[in-house]
């Protein structure tokens, strides 16, 4: 049969999330991917569930069977501290930063609650791999309002010249802060440790690892929101 060619691809790996008792594997990020994928054309999208970092391997394995241009990874699971899921956050940023110059990875989304405050990790496992950007969450994080800021983060990410923005710090920043211009930066993303509200602002990270010799990887977080008001009327 022959294959259909297409430059981009998301892979999705999620676990599920049991947002009530009822949700027997229900709720997913899948539809909303496809119709960010639909909007963007050009664009293929493959998913996997996990469960813990074994099978977060064997899918991620599952997934990473064709090379393209551009390839972003979307980990779409519950997280505490340094675990997504039951998997170390360290260890899943080795496992795909391992397979991104094969595959063309680089872009990394963490949907997942407080994950993101683990910025130094971010940037040591992103070192000497070909992902280029990495944004999570310092808070919990509302489910669907999550899911659309990494739906919007990813759209607008995914679509950057590999040869030529991809090279330039600044251009990644401008690019994460047109991606989060639609939401407020005030608005209550989600709760800390001890329930108190989170601003957007306080919750979401970003790390950059521009190509090219001597970039080295580096959380924007202030650039980005700094950025952020460029695109307020």
């Amino acid at each position: 049969m022959k294959q259909v060619s297409a430059n981009r691809a998301i892979l999705i790996l999620e676990s599920p999330w049991e947002l009530d008792e009822a949700d027997s594997n229900r709720t997913s990020v899948l539809p909303f991917i496809e119709g960010v994928a639909k909007l963007a054309g050009n664009t293929e999208v493959y998913h996997a569930n996990f469960y813990d970092s074994k099978s977060f391997e064997q899918a991620l394995d599952c997934l990473c069977k064709r090379k393209f241009i551009n390839t972003t990874v979307y980990i779409a699971a519950h997280g505490y501290k340094t675990k997504i899921g039951k998997s170390n956050l360290g260890k899943l940023i080795y496992l795909i930063g391992e397979r991104s110059k094969e595959f063309n990875i680089t872009g990394l989304m963490l949907g997942s609650c407080f994950v993101g405050e683990n910025t130094p990790t971010m940037e040591v496992y992103l070192e000497g791999t070909n992902i280029k950007w990495c944004a999570g969450y310092a808070s919990t994080s509302y489910w669907l309002e999550g899911t659309l800021i990494d739906c919007a983060i990813i759209a607008n990410m995914s679509e950057l010249d590999r040869d030529t923005e991809f090279t330039d710090r600044d251009l990644l920043i401008d690019a994460f802060a047109r991606s989060i211009s639609p939401f407020s930066k005030g608005f209550h993303i989600g709760d800390d440790y001890k329930d108190n509200p989170v601003r957007l602002e306080d919750s979401l990270t970003f790390v950059v690892q521009p190509s090219g010799k001597g970039f080295r990887a580096k959380t924007v977080t202030a650039e980005v929101f700094e950025r952020y008001s460029d695109y307020q009327v």
